[in-house]
């Protein structure tokens, strides 16, 4: 083959792919026109007017308050038991149901002030001074050591005597509370004493130490011996008396001289007694 010829054969075989490559393009450009049309619609849509639409924002548009839990109400018996040395006050505290009562009363957004005596203070009392009390007279001793109101010790100078406490009443149980400098006297009219000690103290509740059992007069108070009614003195007949006062004169065993009454009974010497009707007598005489 000569160079000519093979020149000849590269440029047919040339022009042959070539007029294959553009009928083949020209045959698959129409079906394929719509399906490229169709995916590139939505891209090519400026002229849309309906709005995007957002899923919900989880983030509320009113922010609620954060949750607080309750608090639970102040346990007075527990705080004195952590300080120690209040341990017949607790006893007390329970046995007479007196800190339910407080616990309640605080849950409630109540305000309270505690004098609360050391186990030094109920040792000196004489022995059997609690045991000889009555169920209501516990109550009473208890409630009179608790004041309806938190006082700080700034704010003691401010109240009013007689203090009211708890217990019944002022006048059978009155408190009298003053201040000199920074001591707090407490008087209940047999125990003078004073604040040693603040135990515990918040905005609504205030525990003092006290060294001394208070003891108020509606149950210490000493109470009169009652009088004892004089005996009647027995009368003694008089001789003066008439007969005619008793219905039968006094019979004496002895002998001694004839008497004659005048209801009828005639004393002899021998001691015989006889009756005689007292109409017969003066008939006589």
């Amino acid at each position: 083959m000569t160079k000519q010829s093979l020149i000849f054969s590269l440029s047919f075989l040339c022009f042959f792919i070539y007029h294959l490559t553009t009928s083949t393009t020209l045959a698959l450009s129409p079906a394929q026109a719509p399906s490229q049309t169709r995916a590139q619609a939505p891209a090519k849509s400026p002229t849309s007017t309906q709005p995007a639409v957002e899923p919900p924002s989880e983030v509320p548009l009113v922010q609620a308050p954060p949750h607080r839990a309750r608090a639970a109400p102040t346990n007075v018996t527990k705080i004195l038991d952590k300080a120690g040395g209040f341990s017949v006050f607790i006893r007390l505290l329970k046995s007479t149901s007196v800190s339910i009562q407080i616990e309640n009363q605080l849950n409630v957004s109540n305000s309270l002030t505690i004098f609360a005596p050391t186990n030094g203070a109920f040792s000196a009392l004489k022995p059997g001074t609690l045991n000889s009390l009555s169920t209501e007279e516990k109550v009473q001793l208890v409630q009179y050591h608790i004041l309806p109101s938190f006082v700080s010790l700034q704010n003691f100078q401010t109240l009013s005597n007689p203090v009211r406490t708890q217990a019944s009443n002022t006048y059978d149980f009155p408190l009298n509370i003053t201040v000199e400098g920074s001591w707090v006297n407490i008087s209940t009219g047999i125990v003078n004493t004073t604040i040693s000690a603040t135990v515990y103290e918040d905005n609504q509740l205030a525990i003092y130490k006290v060294d001394k059992v208070l003891l108020p007069l509606g149950i210490f108070a000493p109470r009169p011996k009652p009088r004892l009614a004089p005996s009647p003195s027995p009368v003694k007949p008089s001789s003066s008396s008439s007969a005619l006062d008793s219905p039968v004169a006094a019979l004496d065993a002895s002998n001694g001289p004839s008497l004659i009454t005048t209801n009828g009974l005639v004393r002899t010497i021998d001691g015989a007694v006889v009756l005689v009707a007292t109409i017969f007598f003066m008939g006589f005489l």
